[in-house]
């Protein structure tokens, strides 16, 4: 039965304990949230990712992606971005307000790199051409992986938390800053 939580804090505890469990478990629903970000053009893009890490510490959320992906750009460019997840088993949605920062080195990024290099996908990020690029003619053009690596970290720090409950009692709905909160129409 799922427990009915009654606090902005135990609501916040909750988020973030399940966030933690998304990083972990490849089957939960938060593990592929969806990134918005604001393209040169202004427009929205939006784009399923995958949650690789957490730190509760300091509200942080992690995804891997190539360096030359166009979302680096765009968050170099705009770093506001929001992370959108949901979860049918809670039936809740978060809308995740973030600054992202893009790092290519350090201790952080080639510890995580020093992961990925040992699984299959580190072909994603050894690729010679950079993601959303047209196909060649020929598929072996696509197969010549280059020496140097494009993986890259992007760090997301957790600005405002948009949280909804969907329930057959009735909705609800609350906006969790860093150290406030506040209830909303649903």
């Amino acid at each position: 039965m799922k427990k009915d939580f009654q606090t902005p804090q135990e609501i916040r505890q909750q988020i973030w304990k399940e966030l933690g469990r998304a990083s972990q478990d490849r089957h939960h629903a938060w593990r592929t949230p969806v990134l918005a970000t604001v393209g040169k053009d202004g427009a929205v893009n939006a784009r399923t990712v995958v949650l690789r890490s957490v730190d509760v510490a300091s509200q942080t959320l992690q995804i891997f992606t190539d360096q030359r992906s166009p979302k680096v750009e765009e968050i170099v460019n705009e770093p506001k971005a929001m992370f959108v997840f949901w979860s049918a088993r809670l039936n809740w949605q978060l809308r995740v307000r973030v600054c992202v920062a893009n790092q290519t080195s350090g201790s952080q990024v080639e510890a995580h790199w020093q992961r990925v290099q040992q699984t299959a996908a580190a072909a994603d990020y050894l690729g010679a051409l950079a993601p959303g690029s047209p196909c060649p003619e020929t598929l072996s053009a696509l197969t010549l992986p280059q020496q140097n690596n494009n993986f890259t970290l992007l760090i997301a720090q957790v600005s405002e938390i948009d949280w909804l409950e969907l329930g057959r009692a009735g909705h609800r709905r609350a906006r969790l800053l860093q150290n406030s909160w506040q209830w909303l129409t649903p």
